[in-house]
């Protein structure tokens, strides 16, 4: 069996040099994508990854991909990730998470995605408890 670190590696290759061909060939045709998070941006296909990323790049013509760290178990490859750039608009894209993915044949055949974008507040770790268990409390 083949690394699946590889196929992080080359997302992260087409990610840095804008290559939505190189970015698609990192996944199955009918890739199963789930956003653990938000479940009603889960969807199935290798078409909408590349349409997603063609509007990032579209809005952050700067983007840069770095692979913080991987682990690997049989078939399944998790990496943290962080993604950022400048929008068109001057502001910050800063996303951060992890993805956990099933990788056959030297391609991610289905991802669970834990990416969110930076929060810089400056609310305190107890005011962010209480929010998250206690809201409008």
């Amino acid at each position: 069996m083949d690394d699946p670190r590889e196929v992080v590696a080359r997302q992260r290759r087409a990610l840095n040099a804008h290559d939505l061909e190189a970015l698609g060939e990192c996944f199955h045709e009918d890739l199963y994508s789930e956003d653990f998070v938000h479940p009603s941006q889960t969807f199935v296909g290798r078409d909408q990854v590349v349409r997603n990323w063609q509007l990032v790049l579209t809005q952050v013509p700067d983007l840069k991909a770095d692979v913080v760290g991987t682990a690997v178990d049989g078939d399944t490859v998790w990496a943290e990730w962080r993604i950022y750039g400048t929008r068109r608009s001057g502001e910050i894209l800063d996303l951060r998470g992890v993805t956990i993915s099933k990788v056959r044949d030297g391609k991610i055949a289905s991802s669970r995605r834990y990416l969110t974008p930076l929060e810089a507040g400056t609310e305190t770790v107890e005011d962010y408890f209480r929010r998250v268990v206690a809201p409008g409390s």
